[in-house]
């Protein structure tokens, strides 16, 4: 967990987007060179299926270090909040294991979509049973991102509470929200702070060891 809270900003960039953007530039080149050297044949479809079944993986990363980081902030910074705040922390980890299972699960879908062969299979030759999965996973989805909001909310709360050290309200905390909404952005300003956070409290509490 602390390995999340001492990472550094560029350190979280790099592995929730970094990677899939320099994955996407070198599709792309592969697929340009590829026209250079052979300009009268059709672009290869099976070059894109190669870089697709790298796609689970990717997301694992990224997906994992996100919400990694997330958990770690929510949870990690807890014993920096003031005595005598209680923050809903059971609430928090039943909300965030909700989407992570769900999402875990599509992972796990994408991968056999993309590994087994339906080219001979028609959507008719499953008849309604074709439908069904969608009229569950709606919901499911629906209130996984009612989930991951309040994650979000928790996150900013449990952050500026720890940094004015009194029970924050969310006029106090709606910078934070959407900083980490927009963590490809927020990350740059929210990490800085949180690694100040931690180095004080672990300068604080060596400090008073020594005494």
């Amino acid at each position: 967990m602390n390995l999340f809270l001492r990472a550094k900003h560029w350190q979280l960039f790099l592995l929730t987007f970094g990677i899939p953007i320099l994955l996407d530039i070198v599709m792309m080149a592969g697929v340009f060179l590829n026209l250079m050297r052979h300009p009268n044949v059709p672009p290869d479809p099976h070059v894109f299926f190669y870089f697709f079944k790298l796609f689970p993986f990717i997301m694992l990363l990224c997906m994992g270090t996100l919400l990694g980081w997330e958990y770690a902030v929510a949870i990690g910074l807890q014993k920096l909040v003031p005595t005598g705040i209680k923050m809903k922390v059971t609430k928090f980890k039943t909300f965030f294991f909700f989407p992570v299972t769900y999402m875990s699960l599509i992972i796990i879908l994408i991968f056999i979509c993309l590994t087994v062969n339906f080219s001979h299979t028609d959507a008719a030759d499953f008849g309604p049973l074709f439908f069904i999965p969608f009229l569950i996973i709606i919901p499911i989805h629906l209130f996984s991102m009612f989930c991951l909001f309040y994650c979000l909310y928790f996150i900013a709360k449990t952050l500026k509470t720890v940094e004015l050290q009194r029970e924050a309200s969310f006029s106090d905390f709606v910078g934070e929200f959407f900083l980490t909404w927009f963590f490809p952005i927020g990350v740059w300003i929210l990490q800085p702070r949180i690694n100040k956070m931690i180095k004080e409290y672990e300068n604080k509490d060596e400090n008073s060891n020594q005494d």
